[in-house]
């Protein structure tokens, strides 16, 4: 099928989940969705798992652990990362700012689970 229209969104117009950090969404649906996480030393975006959706991220620039299944995964600004359904996991920031992209797919929006 061709699409016969782009989607455009600027990431200055959303907003963090926690207001000037945590993470945002540029596109939610209806394949995936996308966003921008930004983590302030000493912070994480919680544990969690997908049932059915896998997680992606791109590591931009900062420093942190991607803590999946109780391992802690050192990343670094060029690292990307897929995290398989069902894997908890959790992106943490060590002692600098830690900015990515995340893409998860498919689009389930109720298939986040906390822990």
């Amino acid at each position: 099928m061709r699409r016969e229209s782009v989607e455009i969104v600027h990431e200055r117009d959303r907003t963090f989940r926690e207001g000037d950090w945590g993470i945002k969404y540029l596109f939610r649906g209806p394949h995936l969705d996308c966003g921008v996480v930004y983590l302030k030393p000493g912070t994480s975006m919680g544990a969690h798992y997908h049932r059915e959706v896998e997680e992606t991220f791109f590591i931009l620039e900062g420093r942190g652990i991607l803590r999946v299944n109780g391992q802690d995964v050192p990343v670094a600004a060029g690292m990307a990362l897929r995290v398989e359904p069902g894997e908890r996991h959790d992106l943490l920031a060590l002692d600098v700012p830690l900015r990515g992209i995340f893409v998860k797919v498919p689009y389930l929006p109720e298939d986040k689970v906390s822990c």
